[in-house]
């Protein structure tokens, strides 16, 4: 089944069951889909829906520390339900070891051997991990196998 009807189905099935955090999460991915979608004049495929996904989930990610500092648990609670729901829709998400490999085989690649050579590194490990791993975990990866170096 392809992603656009799984969201469509699982919004149906929220509202029968009165999940209210699914629900307002699911309408939020396809609101986001539309307004890409209308934007560039484009249909998204699971691919672009994936890219869209992966966006919100960044997002939740990000604002969730300034939540922890205000600490309202209430709000804190609801941003990670909501991200339990959008991880549900992406591909399963590589661990530590396996984005380091993925640089180690892009440094040998692109005879890196500084952080000058950061963006050819990105480049080659971005398009080849797109949507099962963070940017900010990447870069990460490769700053301590280029201090190593």
């Amino acid at each position: 089944m392809a992603l656009k009807e799984r969201l469509a189905e699982d919004l149906k099935s929220a509202m029968k069951d009165k999940n209210i955090v699914r629900k307002n999460t699911v309408q939020m991915i396809r609101a986001g889909i539309l307004q890409v979608e209308k934007d560039n004049k484009v249909t998204l495929e699971d691919d672009g829906i994936i890219d869209v996904i992966a966006k919100q989930l960044k997002q939740r990610k990000d604002v969730l520390p300034d939540y922890e500092k205000s600490g309202r648990d209430d709000l804190i609670a609801e941003l990670k339900a909501e991200m339990d729901v959008l991880m549900e829709y992406l591909p399963k998400q590589l661990t530590a070891e396996e984005i380091e490999e993925a640089v180690a085989e892009a440094i040998k690649s692109t005879s890196a051997s500084s952080m000058k050579d950061m963006g050819r590194i990105m480049a080659e490990v971005m398009p080849k991990v797109k949507g099962r791993a963070d940017g900010r975990m990447i870069n990460e990866a490769a700053k301590k196998l280029l201090s190593q170096c």
